[in-house]
């Protein structure tokens, strides 16, 4: 009788989670179009909170060391409250992912949806109420980062390649080195030009409200933005 021999292959790498999703799934376009709303979000925490990130971490801890070895403009107690939001989003999001285990994926992510509008008019209704300066700034800081890090947290969970909707990095990264001027088959070119389109499509209007002193109507087009997202995501 002969003895079979092993299969020495490598095993094959497991699935990546939303790999398979392509650009015109419901989930894809969401996300598409909650890109747009980090857009217009970055307009207003950077040019109308005091140059303070509540979507990109990295760039609030490059503004603390700025701010502490005392360059103008910039300030290490909105970054530190953006930072701490920013966290505690992030954790509640994994308590979500928690909570809806086993259940579909779209219950969770029209919960997020809610919150993240939710988030948005309660600091349009401060602005518009206190304006943002001072202690009503730091509360506006406090509720964007807070609704960016439950996005973050959430979205980091599907892990649907180069839709992180915040963070552009690592998607301009893959369109350069995986380009075909680089000897790559350039995956997904068309989802990467498209999250940078909509970034763009975001804070190209959302800056034109905040230096026009429309601060308070930019984050109301990021709640309607975000809720419209909502009625139409289907899944």
């Amino acid at each position: 009788m002969t003895t079979p021999v092993p299969d020495s292959r490598p095993a094959p790498p497991p699935p990546v989670p939303g790999a398979e999703i392509h650009d015109r799934h419901p989930l894809a376009l969401a996300l598409f179009g909650l890109t747009l709303v980090s857009g217009l979000i970055d307009a207003v925490s950077y040019l109308g909170l005091g140059h303070v990130f509540t979507a990109n971490m990295t760039g609030n801890v490059v503004v603390i060391a700025f701010a502490l070895a005392g360059a103008p403009g910039f300030s290490v107690l909105g970054s530190s409250i953006s930072l701490a939001a920013f966290l505690l989003g992030a954790l509640l999001a994994g308590r979500l992912a928690t909570r809806y285990a086993g259940t579909r994926r779209s219950a969770r992510l029209r919960t997020v949806f809610v919150l993240e509008v939710a988030l948005y008019g309660a600091a349009a209704a401060v602005v518009f109420a206190r304006g943002a300066d001072g202690p009503a700034r730091d509360a506006v800081i406090a509720l964007l980062a807070l609704a960016m890090g439950i996005r973050n947290g959430t979205v980091r969970g599907l892990g649907v390649p180069d839709l992180t909707t915040t963070v552009l990095t690592l998607t301009l990264t893959g369109l350069a080195a995986d380009s075909r001027l680089a000897g790559g088959a350039s995956p997904r070119r068309r989802r990467k030009v498209l999250s940078v389109a909509a970034m763009l499509a975001g804070a190209a209007p959302g800056a034109v409200l905040v230096l026009h002193g429309q601060t308070a109507w930019a984050l109301v087009a990021s709640a309607v933005l975000a809720g419209g997202t909502l009625l139409l995501y289907r899944e």
